[in-house]
């Protein structure tokens, strides 16, 4: 066992170990004192306290869970009669889903600055390994080479910061007919047809009055589920 959680083991892994450890945890055996050594190398302990396997003529506390020594927890056993081992029943009360990693998003930062400056830095190269090669292949590559070097070093990336949708009001529909109403919108610029200008104008009102009514709905709801009324609202 201290080969196996040796090997899983990192610095932000928990283990949390259960089943049948053929050690009788009834007894204050020499066994059992190795195990608990073992574990505690690990921060774990046992959990159960109580008979987990009751036959005619014995009685032994061999089935076990060990969680780290930090958690809090309830432990109950579960009899369900159909093997000769009692199930267990485990709660841990001050345990926290590890969040969800959001991977950071990187924007190129194209301006005229930048712009003049990757054409600045393309000024300066010779371009030598490129006239001066035979072979197709390898002139390429240098041009490509030569190019790709400036253009990073130029259109730097930015780390941007994800924000999050603070319009939950905004539905899929809707994003939907807001889209639709930029196709009429640009096709009612480009013609000099009247209906397919009142048509425009009557989706906007339409689109206008169902984001009003997203929104109150929204808004509503938020402020009936808010303990604080006062500043929900």
């Amino acid at each position: 066992m201290d080969t196996i959680l040796n090997l899983l083991y990192k610095r932000k892994t928990e283990f949390i170990i259960c089943g049948d450890i053929n050690i009788n945890y009834m007894d204050r055996s020499n066994n059992r004192k190795t195990l608990d050594n073992l574990l505690a190398t690990y921060n774990l302990i046992n959990t159960v306290d109580f008979l987990t396997r009751i036959m005619d003529k014995s009685v032994t506390m061999k089935d076990n869970i060990f969680i780290d020594a930090s958690r809090i927890y309830n432990i109950q056993p579960h009899i369900n009669r159909l093997p000769n081992h009692d199930a267990q029943l485990i709660t841990i009360k001050n345990f926290l889903a590890p969040s969800k990693k959001i991977d950071p998003h990187h924007i190129r930062i194209i301006n005229n600055n930048t712009i003049a400056k990757f054409q600045l830095q393309l000024s300066w190269e010779n371009w030598d390994d490129v006239f001066q090669q035979n072979d197709v292949n390898i002139k390429f590559n240098n041009l490509l080479n030569t190019y790709l070097r400036n253009y990073h070093s130029s259109l730097i990336k930015k780390e941007r910061k994800l924000q999050h949708n603070k319009k939950q009001w905004l539905t899929n529909g809707i994003k939907i007919s807001c889209n639709r109403k930029k196709e009429l919108y640009l096709r009612s610029k480009l013609t000099n047809n009247q209906k397919t200008k009142e048509y425009y104008k009557r989706y906007c009102k339409i689109l206008t009055k169902v984001i009003m009514a997203a929104k109150c709905l929204h808004f509503n709801e938020s402020i009936r589920k808010s303990k604080n009324k006062i500043k929900s609202t």
